[in-house]
């Protein structure tokens, strides 16, 4: 199984860029494989009305790595994980790039859509981020927008790590260990329990399998 881990910060040897290390390292200790992407290498062009822009073969033509990035590593692999530093309460401006210019490629107007609306549906998602704020709700946007995307493309989100720090590498002094807990992301990304149930959802009244000798399920909430 193979993650792509996005990285968004422009330090190469950033606090985010930590987390994302230690996501792989992890991945890989599980037997599975780790590819680390840097954005800002790979993407240059901002998005721009796909209407005039968009070549006369309906691809986009803003001329960087970003179409080989989906269409040779993103598409192929099993779990897309974000990582990025907290700016002004949102994600780095190369992962919001990224999000954007999605619509050159999951619509109808370029040539291989229906292959990357297939290709793209059914990965695992999760969200590495740091930030010099212990405040909690300084990164909720960030979340929220990040499982909100998962859904729309169909991912299982599974995880967030925050790690505390704004110097070069200080995440690594955070007593929460953030980069062990993005290794124990990395390494049970593809097993972590994931559920989002809804109102006609059919499910047990126990989450763990230990706990439903015997339990049918009702596909409908019952209070503990």
């Amino acid at each position: 199984m193979k993650s792509v881990v996005l990285c968004a910060s422009p330090r190469r040897d950033g606090n985010s860029r930590m987390l994302a290390e230690a996501f792989a390292e992890g991945a890989r200790a599980a037997g599975g494989s780790a590819e680390l992407v840097d954005l800002n290498e790979v993407t240059s062009g901002l998005l721009r009305d796909c209407r005039s822009c968009r070549g006369p073969d309906g691809r986009c033509s803003i001329e960087d790595g970003y179409e080989e990035l989906m269409l040779e590593t993103l598409l192929p692999a099993d779990a897309w994980i974000y990582a990025t530093p907290l700016y002004y309460y949102g994600i780095a401006a190369s992962l919001k790039n990224f999000f954007d210019r999605l619509v050159c490629y999951a619509s109808a107007s370029y040539p291989r859509f229906e292959e990357v609306a297939e290709k793209t549906r059914g990965k695992r998602s999760a969200l590495l981020i740091s930030a010099e704020e212990s405040n909690q709700a300084a990164c909720l946007a960030v979340v929220n927008q990040t499982q909100e995307l998962s859904r729309y493309l169909q991912h299982q989100f599974v995880g967030v790590v925050t790690g505390i720090g704004n110097t070069r590498g200080e995440v690594r002094f955070d007593p929460a260990e953030p980069l062990v807990a993005a290794a124990n992301l990395g390494r049970t990304v593809f097993s972590a329990h994931h559920s989002d149930y809804n109102m006609d959802s059919e499910r047990s009244n126990a989450v763990w399998p230990e706990a439903r000798s015997g339990d049918e399920g009702s596909g409908i909430y019952e209070d503990v």
